[in-house]
């Protein structure tokens, strides 16, 4: 019933910005503006185009996606330019189809994606006030390594790393 696969270019953006917004609409609530809560089709397609994005599907349907990416040269989040140290993005899961392993076979396959290029970590980060997402790459195996403030965001980030 699940499968995670690569982008296909026939992919819809738009459909993926609008499983976006869904899927961070909790967070929004919340009053933590995340990039991903109203982001434009156009942003979508600019983070995706800095890694390797997978996409979940659930009986044939857009269920989940996530951007890896390699170690960034420069970035607000020193950790993410640490050597051997590759990171996710824009991760989302469909909100009526969370807790069914979607999200934990998407992590899986960025740390293989990094795993076979040698990469010995693999970086996330949420909002301090997302303790739900905490918790769950707690569960996960990732570990609390730092803090970032992004510009522009009205909550200080923790930086989650997984040795692989």
């Amino acid at each position: 019933m699940l499968k995670i696969r690569l982008l296909h270019s026939d992919d819809s953006i738009p459909e993926i910005t609008k499983l976006l917004h869904r899927a961070y609409s909790r967070l929004g609530g919340m009053g933590l503006n995340y990039t991903a809560v109203d982001q434009t089709p156009e942003v979508t397609s600019r983070r995706i185009a800095d890694g390797h994005c997978l996409i979940a599907e659930w009986a044939g349907q857009l269920a989940g996606t996530v951007v890896a990416t390699p170690t960034y040269a420069t970035n607000q989040c020193e950790y993410f330019t640490r050597p051997g140290v590759a990171s996710a993005h824009q991760f989302a899961v469909e909100p009526s189809l969370q807790g069914k392993g979607i999200g934990r076979a998407l992590l899986a396959a960025c740390e293989e994606w990094a795993a076979q290029r040698a990469f010995r970590e693999l970086a996330i980060d949420t909002a301090e006030q997302a303790s739900h997402l905490i918790a769950l790459y707690a569960r996960l195996g990732y570990r609390h390594v730092g803090y970032v403030q992004w510009s522009g965001k009205v909550y200080r980030s923790v930086v989650l790393s997984k040795l692989l």
